[in-house]
């Protein structure tokens, strides 16, 4: 039976990685009920401006400086850390996204909930064998982003120290493939259609994952919060239903026209498909239908791609 979902009207939250595709949608939603407050290194003052001018308060540090962290409040009600990042440079990315999970939690302690989205890529890569939380983790990324599978995992380690030493109810969400009306991978592929573009995929066919719309994981957020315990709650976080890139890639082709060029390439992302069973038991199913879901993103985005 799923969690009953945390009341997030008028509570204090502290969204990391605001300017993200991912987060960027919540922040939006959550604006609208909640007092949010957005950090990051905002390198572009524009990024921050556009927040603030959400009524987003706005706090400038980086996460693998614990210092900077000096100007951030810490009377939060929960904590939503979505940052990430990539720079290929192992000391640096497991700076800022495993320890700076540590200093983040450490600075807001006295929060009723902290949720850490992780990812699947943290699954050693099993064919088309749907990955539970307990299947064997690895270094799924390694080809085009050589950190991100090591700082995920690092990641949730700390997350899980920090939470255990603390006594921070805790979330891990680890997310398959979030996408929504401001764009997401599908839409990639969309682009590459257009421009002639080869996709590579995985030979062993076909490429499955778990879409996961922007609608719906604005609505699990509460759900998340709700589930929250010392001990950490980890749990996959999809779309209930499972798709392949052939398929997506198929639909895009009839919405637009275009017809996708697949490159089979043994060192593309293989099949990454989500035992979406915990996930349910705890928070429900998705509602979102992949179909109406990309169907809403190429209106959204490139309205003049879909033939009348």
């Amino acid at each position: 039976m799923a969690v009953t979902p945390v009341d997030l009207s008028n509570t204090k939250i502290l969204i990391t990685g605001p300017t993200g595709q991912v987060a960027r949608p919540v922040v939006e939603a959550l604006a609208k009920t909640s007092r949010v407050t957005a950090l990051a290194r905002f390198s572009d003052p524009k990024q921050q401006a556009e927040l603030e001018a959400l009524g987003v308060a706005t706090v400038k540090a980086d996460l693998a400086d614990r210092e900077s962290l000096s100007g951030c409040p810490t009377d939060f009600d929960y904590v939503l850390n979505f940052a990430v990042v990539k720079s290929g440079e192992f000391d640096y990315d497991l700076k800022a996204n495993a320890e700076g999970v540590g200093n983040l939690m450490t600075h807001c302690k006295g929060v009723k909930a902290f949720l850490h989205f992780s990812s699947t890529a943290v699954y050693e890569y099993a064919g088309h064998e749907p990955r539970s939380e307990s299947s064997p983790l690895g270094d799924n990324h390694r080809v085009m982003f050589p950190t991100y599978s090591i700082c995920k995992i690092a990641a949730e380690t700390v997350c899980r120290f920090v939470a255990h030493q603390q006594g921070i109810p805790t979330t891990i969400a680890r997310l398959s493939v979030p996408y929504g009306d401001n764009g997401g991978w599908p839409y990639f592929h969309l682009l590459m259609m257009k421009e002639g573009i080869p996709i590579d995929v995985h030979p062993e066919q076909p490429n499955t994952y778990n879409l996961l719309h922007a609608d719906d994981y604005i609505e699990k957020i509460p759900y998340l919060l709700a589930a929250a315990t010392e001990e950490v709650t980890t749990t996959n976080f999809g779309g209930s239903q499972a798709v392949s890139i052939e398929e997506w890639c198929a639909f895009l082709s009839e919405l637009s026209g275009y017809d996708p060029v697949f490159n089979p390439n043994p060192k593309a992302f293989g099949a990454l498909q989500i035992d979406t069973a915990r996930m349910h038991e705890l928070i429900g199913e998705t509602k979102v239908d992949w179909r109406d879901g990309i169907r809403s993103m190429v209106q959204a985005l490139s309205p003049e791609l879909i033939r009348s």
